[in-house]
């Protein structure tokens, strides 16, 4: 499979740029907040070595599935402030929109700014694609709340990687008209 190239999207406040060795310190420093974790798998301090074999996964994610999630910058100040975008595995839900920002930054609107850039590049990347979801952990609130903003509706829930997730849904069609209303 030939790697595609990862483009870079901007939105107002935000760059979703690809994900490169640089990253580290900054994504060392926010996955090791255990608070910004609790949802996610927390529970141990992550190394520099595993930060940098995650950020080969997401990459990795590009290479195999043609989609995958970026490194999240604030177009103010050059932070990277999370990473957010697509992920798609075998045996998962669907294509999914994921963001991960890192809490000194909740509350000011990025992941549903970037999970809103990725989901429209995602319906115009793939033609095909019918619906966008996202799993949710069903006591990580805030994720939830984000998902409901994005005009995702629960549809079920799935055991996934060893817990139980909330399956959040999104179709092309209910997105579409969504947009319009915007």
């Amino acid at each position: 499979m030939t790697i595609p190239t990862i483009p870079t999207l901007t939105t107002e406040r935000l760059t979703l740029r690809p994900i490169h060795n640089d990253d580290v310190p900054a994504y060392l420093a926010i996955w090791s907040d255990p608070e910004f974790t609790r949802y996610i798998g927390g529970g141990s301090t992550p190394s520099r070595d595993g930060i940098w074999h995650a950020m080969a996964g997401n990459i990795g994610c590009w290479a195999l599935t043609g989609v995958g999630p970026w490194s999240v910058i604030s177009n103010e100040t050059g932070e990277l402030v999370g990473r957010a975008g697509l992920w798609d595995e075998p045996d998962w839900p669907g294509v999914e929109a994921v963001w991960f920002i890192g809490r000194t930054w909740w509350g000011r609107g990025y992941a549903t700014e970037a999970a809103t850039e990725a989901i429209n590049w995602a319906f115009d990347l793939r033609p095909e694609l019918a619906e966008v979801v996202s799993t949710i952990a069903p006591a990580n609130t805030p994720s939830i709340r984000v998902a409901l903003r994005l005009g995702m509706t629960l549809a079920r829930t799935e055991f996934l990687h060893g817990a139980d997730h909330h399956v959040y849904t999104i179709t092309r069609d209910a997105w579409t008209a969504r947009a319009v209303k915007v």
